[in-house]
């Protein structure tokens, strides 16, 4: 495997806690009401091909609120779309002036193949079922805003593990930090195997199980083309698995209620849930901004 580049962020399965921890700390310096002009001059190219709102916009609102120049790149319109290979618009996006990377891809391993055939930091915003590290940061920036420790608590996910890079992320990060994770879904969604994705991960099938005595509850989004292949249908899934305002009474009265979005009211839960007080899915989205700061900001050294 070659080096890549100090600075990027492929995944958080091989970063160390201290250094997740120095990533949070960081990310609660950052103010993008308040702008430091951390990255003055610097020329952040953002590379999705893949359609993004919150990701895409998070990083680009942290990228100038430093003061960098930004420039989005897409598959459509561009010699992507021509055939142009992964490696070439890497070289030519080095070759116009682009101090970082921000990339987005369909295929799993993308952003490291990048990162090791350049000499500039390249960030992960997502590949494939594999990961999707920032998220995974910013859902950790906001647990903590709400909990004074990750130690010990109790953290169940629901919904689409198979399918989520937030998932596989965030489990990496939570566990890393002493957090105990329980993983509920239907089989088609959450396989038996999904226990050995990290260390001390439990499996149920029963949502209930799952609620109960909970600190945090992560939600995650279900594709109905997906259930429309399962054996298991939509209403069910629904009877069996959505968050309402019932279940949510067996978590702990001050539990939490997230969703890496976008959310699908009257499937993974109810607009009672999503808009009630124990939902911090809005403020996961704003906290989206800082912590992409700090990413920012890590990648050339200036945090």
């Amino acid at each position: 495997m070659n080096k890549v580049a100090r600075g990027s962020l492929l995944d958080i399965e091989h970063l160390e806690p201290p250094e997740i921890l120095k990533i949070l700390k960081s990310a609660r310096g950052m103010n993008p009401r308040r702008p430091r002009p951390l990255l003055r001059g610097k020329r952040v190219i953002l590379l999705f091909y893949e359609p993004s709102t919150r990701t895409r916009s998070s990083f680009e609102v942290a990228a100038k609120s430093m003061g960098a120049i930004t420039t989005l790149v897409q598959s459509s319109g561009s010699s992507i779309e021509k055939g142009e290979s992964l490696l070439d618009t890497g070289y030519t996006l080095r070759a116009v002036g682009a101090d970082i990377i921000v990339i987005r891809h369909p295929l799993a391993g993308a952003p490291r193949l990048m990162a090791e055939h350049l000499d500039i930091p390249v960030v992960n915003a997502g590949d494939g079922m594999h990961e999707h590290p920032s998220q995974g940061l910013l859902d950790a920036f906001t647990i903590l805003k709400h909990k004074k420790t990750f130690k010990g608590l109790h953290i169940s996910i629901v919904g689409d593990i198979f399918h989520s890079r937030v998932a596989r992320s965030s489990c990496h990060l939570l566990t890393k930090m002493g957090a105990k994770i329980t993983l509920c879904g239907p089989p088609e969604f959450v396989p038996d195997v999904a226990a050995t994705l990290a260390p001390g991960l439990q499996v149920t099938r029963h949502i209930e199980d799952a609620v109960h005595g909970a600190d945090v509850l992560m939600l995650l989004r279900v594709q109905k083309e997906r259930l429309a292949g399962m054996k298991l249908r939509l209403e069910d899934y629904i009877a069996r698995y959505q968050m309402t305002t019932h279940r949510l009474k067996m978590a702990k009265k001050d539990a939490i209620v997230m969703h890496p979005g976008p959310i699908i009211r009257g499937l993974e839960l109810t607009g009672e849930v999503a808009d009630g007080p124990q939902s911090v899915i809005v403020e996961e989205v704003r906290n989206g901004v800082p912590t992409r700061m700090a990413i920012l900001a890590r990648a050339l050294g200036r945090a």
